[in-house]
């Protein structure tokens, strides 16, 4: 039995604090690594991944999801890189690929020391004509939707402690 794998599962948090210095490549290359390995309808892979690390580009994307939030704060809490995952609509799996590849990072990240959190709003950000223009800019098609984005970082402080898991969420039949 695996159980360091299992135990990563069980520890792993979100962070919602960063420090603001950059990670590794090294680390960013494992992250990714484990989100290309994540499972995937009939093996297609149709989940890609943007590397945002240039400070401006990280800024403006965080006001754009400030936006939709309908907030005037930092949606991605100060995380120096930001990997937003977008997966191909042609796909009938698109959602679950890119919400797996997303789970794999967080996991990923969490193996080589770094915090994450799984930002939302990716899909109303990239479907406004100011977030398609990006994406042909960065050479992503039309045909692909954001899912979500991956907030990585150092942690700014001790990982909190996990919430009891809920026993009436699983049903043996």
């Amino acid at each position: 039995m695996k159980t360091e794998t299992l135990n990563s599962m069980k520890e792993r948090r979100s962070v919602r604090s960063y420090k603001p210095e950059q990670i590794r490549e090294e680390e960013l290359n494992a992250v990714l690594e484990s989100g290309a390995y994540a499972a995937s309808g009939r093996g297609m892979q149709s989940a890609k991944f943007v590397v945002v690390q240039d400070k401006e580009t990280r800024d403006l994307l965080s006001k754009w999801n400030a936006e939709v939030l309908g907030v005037d704060t930092d949606p991605f809490y100060g995380a120096p890189t930001i990997i937003v995952v977008f997966a191909d609509t042609n796909r009938s799996t698109y959602l679950e690929d890119g919400a797996l590849a997303i789970g794999n990072m967080m996991l990923g990240a969490y193996a080589v020391g770094l915090g994450s959190c799984w930002i939302h709003r990716a899909k109303e950000v990239f479907s406004s004509a100011k977030g398609k223009e990006l994406m042909k800019k960065w050479g992503v098609s039309d045909n692909y939707v954001g899912v979500g984005h991956c907030a990585l970082g150092y942690a700014a402080g001790p990982l909190p402690e996990a919430a009891p898991r809920k026993p009436e969420n699983i049903v043996r039949v």
